[in-house]
């Protein structure tokens, strides 16, 4: 829908089963030449302004053509890419430019009281950065590889994993996406993205100084790699709802995530969500102490998607385990300089500190809060989004059973962690519980560059139905279609 279509404040409009009038602030709000698009999950209207859906139809024009182009590509050529980019990246100083950007992007986040958590580009992200393309350099070609084959008398049929075509993302503010993204190409797949605005001026100094140059130099069409120089939402929400992608991804959690899926989901565009991050773990009858203690420590490191975020301790164990947990957390914390918050559900109180107070450390500055709170059940659904301070809930049960029964309701069916060294325990849990993650250690192993040696486009949680024939990690080669390719030798075939 244009805005020429002359939409009016007060206007009735039915979108799916829901009937939504116009206000007058959207009304007022369009100008010539945008677009109106109409969500049919919640019966909500974004605006699409026309300068955006130009940019977004350019974008993925150029990548659709230069998409045609890789399968002309050697797989030699796109290997040196990767190669060049790590080159690039490992040169001090074409990477000052890009620390010179992320540190204006930093300081513009900090202005506006921003999360810098993911924004920062550390020496450790730029070395992740740089062993995520040497990995895609030495990973097979995975475009016109043998899925399967089935022979006949006079006949094969063989079935050929196939490039997929265009990829859309919208990623978050970080920095290190470039080695996600860029991913795409070791399958022959083309990529359009959008990155939070927090990190756009990082963003731009990585295409200028590191991707154009090596997709260039590597023989590749420069537009097989496409920034949506965008800050505005609605360039994810354009992007998302164009038709010719091939597959759109959507990292982040929350509403926003949710929404541009439906937007996907609505265009017919297949799309892979991660929907609400946090990881369970649950202590069991048979839990080491040592381990149990490890395995929170290093849990909590950081604060990402796969960081611990409830742990369920069965009642009768908690005076053994939770002061092992909260020592873990104090450990934790320690080299932060902070102290760990606890979020007391089911009568974990009782075991927790008592009228503690500290300083807690988030985006907006410090502030004075209590160590330890009461919270409902209701809230174990609740991704607990710190800064420098652990925050977490600890959660009492009466048994492993209750435990799963918990995650089942109130989790986002991501990740579970099973601390027991029966494995009658963990084949219970495993069996039991709706999750796409299962582990018997810490949770932050769910990374396709950690766990399977694939930088990850996405990770995909189960919050909103398990997932149609694939794993959680959506990598850069596992995007793909297959195509069915037959050879006869019998010139006499027929049926």
């Amino acid at each position: 829908m244009t805005s020429d279509e002359l939409l009016q404040a007060g206007d009735l409009v039915a979108i799916g089963r829901h009937r939504t009038v116009i206000s007058s602030e959207f009304a007022d709000s369009l100008e010539p030449g945008d677009q109106v698009l109409a969500l049919s999950h919640n019966g909500q209207l974004r605006r699409l302004p026309k300068a955006v859906v130009s940019l977004v139809d350019e974008a993925v024009s150029s990548a659709s053509r230069a998409f045609t182009q890789l399968s002309d590509v050697s797989d030699s050529a796109i290997n040196r890419f990767f190669a060049l980019a790590a080159e690039a990246l490992q040169d001090d100083g074409r990477f000052s430019k890009v620390r010179d950007a992320n540190q204006r992007d930093e300081e513009s986040a900090r202005a506006r009281g921003r999360s810098v958590t993911r924004l920062v580009l550390s020496e450790n992200m730029r070395r992740d950065m740089i062993a995520a393309l040497l990995m895609w350099r030495d990973a097979p070609m995975s475009r016109d590889s043998v899925v399967n084959r089935t022979q006949h008398a006079g006949w094969s049929v063989e079935q050929r994993a196939a490039p997929l075509g265009v990829l859309g993302f919208v990623f978050e503010g970080r920095p290190n996406v470039f080695a996600d993204a860029t991913g795409v190409l070791k399958g022959g797949n083309a990529v359009v993205f959008r990155i939070g605005s927090d990190a756009l001026g990082t963003a731009n100094a990585m295409m200028d100084v590191i991707i154009r140059p090596s997709l260039i130099e590597a023989g590749l069409p420069v537009d097989a790699v496409v920034l949506l120089n965008s800050p505005e939402h609605a360039a994810g929400w354009s992007l998302f709802s164009d038709s010719r992608l091939g597959l759109a991804v959507a990292r982040g959690s929350g509403a926003a995530v949710s929404e541009l899926g439906s937007i996907a989901q609505q265009s017919g565009v297949p799309v892979s969500l991660h929907g609400t991050g946090g990881a369970w773990m649950i202590v069991g009858e048979e839990a080491s102490a040592d381990r149990l203690e490890s395995c929170v420590l290093h849990s909590l490191d950081r604060k990402v998607c796969n960081t611990l975020n409830v742990v369920a301790v069965i009642r009768h164990h908690a005076s053994v385990h939770i002061p092992i947990i909260l020592r873990a957390a104090e450990n934790a914390a320690a080299p932060r300089g902070t102290r760990p918050r606890i979020h007391a559900i089911q009568g974990a109180e009782e075991f927790l500190p008592k009228d503690v107070h500290i300083v807690v450390r988030r985006s907006e500055g410090e502030m004075t809060e209590s160590q330890t709170t009461v919270a409902s059940v209701d809230s174990l659904g609740r991704e607990y989004e710190w800064e420098e301070n652990p925050e977490f809930a600890i959660v009492l049960v009466n048994d492993v059973g209750e435990a799963v029964e918990l995650f089942n309701a109130y989790s986002p069916q991501f990740i579970v962690s099973m601390i027991s060294e029966d494995s009658a325990e963990q084949q219970r849990v495993w069996s039991s519980t709706n999750a796409p993650f299962f582990g018997d250690g810490f949770t932050r192993w769910v990374d396709g560059q950690f766990s399977l040696l694939r930088p990850e486009l996405g990770l995909s949680n189960w919050e909103n139905g398990r997932l149609f024939g694939r794993s959680g990690i959506l990598s850069g080669d596992s995007a793909f279609t297959v195509r069915l390719r037959v050879q006869q030798t019998d010139d006499e075939l027929h049926r």
